[in-house]
């Protein structure tokens, strides 16, 4: 810490003071126009040749803005700003060199040589001193009234266009958390919390959303709804953690088959629901085909050191323009049943008459 702050702040009160500074994200930042039309204005107001807005951080003063000056920062062991924010308002410093605390600053001794010094505190709004917007000149005099007090103000609008940018950078990160958060929920609000699959209500949507597309033009699809036989058995053979594990194996075991177009929810329990969009009843039966075989090839899951096999009843029908969806999901739901009535492990496929036309 500065000799001269440390004999007016205690380590604690510092790191308050700067944690203030910092809060603001305004040091080493690139120059900006309407600083630097502060500064400007400052210097006209006061006719003074220099005019600077500074922020004392722990071991140097950085210069926000400057006119009449070649450098946009000091150490703190040359700053005359470090005195000027350990009181409140301004600061004036008529003639350093008749003041005993400036009288041998390499700034007063040295070029610029230095001589007078008004400086406008710039305070956080919970009272933390983090600079000046200050004047200098190379002769020694003083400040008018009215200049003292157009200074005070315009050091005054630095305080509130910096209050301004912190206040936006806030909104920016609270809509950002907010859309984040927005978007957290709606995921949570449609997905399966077990699989990761869309869950009922958003299958739903998404399926609504398709067969608007169908009716008005689009290329019909089909749906398919799979119902995992005998799962009763495992989750009173092994318990139910064995049974959510099968059911969360079986959710991969869709992904791997049916393509990245297609959509795959969990209807509830273990029952499951998909849409081939833009898929021909022959093609979704090849589908359904490829995953009853990857069912037998290898068991779903383990409890211990037992594989776990299952097998799927599915019901298939196409998803077409005529249909309403309440009535297509009845009609799939009654080809589900037709398949577990025939012994399980099946799909029954909806058969859809043909018009004669010869």
């Amino acid at each position: 810490m500065n000799k001269l702050l440390k004999g007016c702040l205690s380590p604690d009160q510092e790191e308050v003071r700067l944690a203030a500074l910092a809060a603001y994200e305004i040091l080493d930042t690139p120059e900006e126009a309407a600083f630097d039309e502060l500064v400007e204005v400052a210097a006209y107001i006061c006719d003074a040749p220099i005019a600077v807005i500074n922020f004392v951080d722990r071991h140097r003063q950085w210069f926000k803005a400057v006119k009449g000056l070649g450098v946009r920062e000091t150490p703190l062991d040359v700053s005359i700003c470090a005195h000027a924010i350990m009181q409140p308002g301004l600061f004036i410093v008529p003639d350093t060199t008749r003041d005993p605390r400036f009288a041998q600053n390499p700034l007063v001794t040295g070029e610029p040589h230095l001589r007078f010094y008004a400086g406008a505190l710039l305070e956080s709004h919970d009272g933390q001193p983090l600079g000046t917007l200050c004047v200098l000149d190379y002769k020694p005099r003083t400040l008018s009234e009215r200049q003292a007090f157009a200074l005070q103000a315009l050091a005054n609008q630095v305080m509130a266009h910096m209050e301004l940018m912190l206040a936006h950078r806030q909104q920016v990160t609270l809509i950002r958390d907010l859309d984040a958060a927005r978007k957290e929920m709606t995921h949570w609000a449609s997905t399966d919390s077990l699989t990761g699959l869309l869950n009922r209500r958003a299958f739903e949507q998404r399926l609504s959303q398709e067969l608007a597309l169908v009716k008005r033009g689009a290329r019909p699809g089909a749906l398919m709804m799979l119902d995992l036989d005998d799962f009763k058995r495992i989750n009173d053979n092994f318990g139910h953690h064995a049974g959510d594990d099968a059911i969360v194996c079986f959710a991969d075991a869709c992904r791997e088959v049916f393509r990245q177009a297609d959509v795959v929810g969990r209807w509830g329990g273990e029952e499951f629901i998909i849409l081939l969009p833009s898929t021909e009843l022959g093609e979704a039966g090849h589908a359904a085909e490829r995953l009853h075989q990857s069912l037998s090839r290898e068991p779903i899951a383990r409890s211990g050191s037992e594989p776990l096999t299952v097998t799927a009843s599915i019901g298939l029908c196409a998803l077409t323009p005529d249909g309403e969806l309440d009535d297509t999901l009845r009609n799939l739901d009654a080809l589900l049943y037709q398949a577990k009535r025939k012994g399980r492990n099946c799909t029954v496929c909806e058969v859809i008459e043909q018009d004669d036309h010869d």
